[in-house]
């Protein structure tokens, strides 16, 4: 049964799920914001590009390490009544927190320790606040906003002022990947 979110219908997980992921105009993603559909664009070059620079040291500095398991865009179920679906750009789930759960629909029901989103053309600062405060009250325990324009990584932890790291910082993941230490500058090219 599909529930009533502010007067208003609200999808489910398994109406995300239902629906196509190709349209006459091209290629759709879907995620959803209190039970409320958003329609994901495309991305630019420049997002792409730091994509995968983000996921390639992840995936070296924490899978292949033996450290958890890294995961590109993926769909992470932050809540249910009204059904919160999101989808970063990439995740890391550390060892303590596997093997992970999915729902029937295969998103991640694991809330992931790390999360990152990379800015691009379309999102805005609200939209963006609105994820991260989401995230973490999820129970993420760090998130990264990267912005390939700006050469910047913003690391948000709840209760803790968010750090920004520029292009000749080094970023850390402290409490989720023991040992990743990246340049900015390696993670978002120019």
């Amino acid at each position: 049964m599909i529930g009533v979110h502010n007067g208003k219908r609200a999808l489910t997980i398994a109406d995300v799920a239902a629906l196509p992921r190709r349209l006459p105009s091209g290629p759709v993603d879907y995620e959803l914001h209190d039970g409320r559909l958003v329609v994901t664009d495309w991305h630019t070059a420049s997002h792409g590009r730091a994509h995968a620079h983000i996921l390639a040291r992840l995936f070296i500095h924490g899978e292949e390490s033996g450290a958890g398991r890294t995961y590109g865009r993926v769909g992470i179920v932050l809540q249910r009544n009204p059904d919160s679906l999101l989808a970063p750009d990439a995740a890391f789930v550390p060892n303590a927190q596997l093997p992970t759960r999915v729902s029937p629909e295969d998103f991640l029901l694991t809330i992931p320790a790390l999360v990152v989103e990379i800015l691009d053309r379309h999102d805005t600062q609200p939209e963006i606040a609105e994820k991260v405060n989401a995230y973490l009250a999820a129970g993420v325990v760090v998130v990264w906003v990267a912005d390939p324009d700006a050469r910047t990584v913003t690391a948000y932890r709840t209760g803790q002022q968010p750090l920004v790291f520029g292009a000749t910082d080094t970023l850390t993941a402290d409490g989720v990947i023991p040992g990743f230490a990246v340049p900015v500058a390696d993670l978002l090219p120019a």
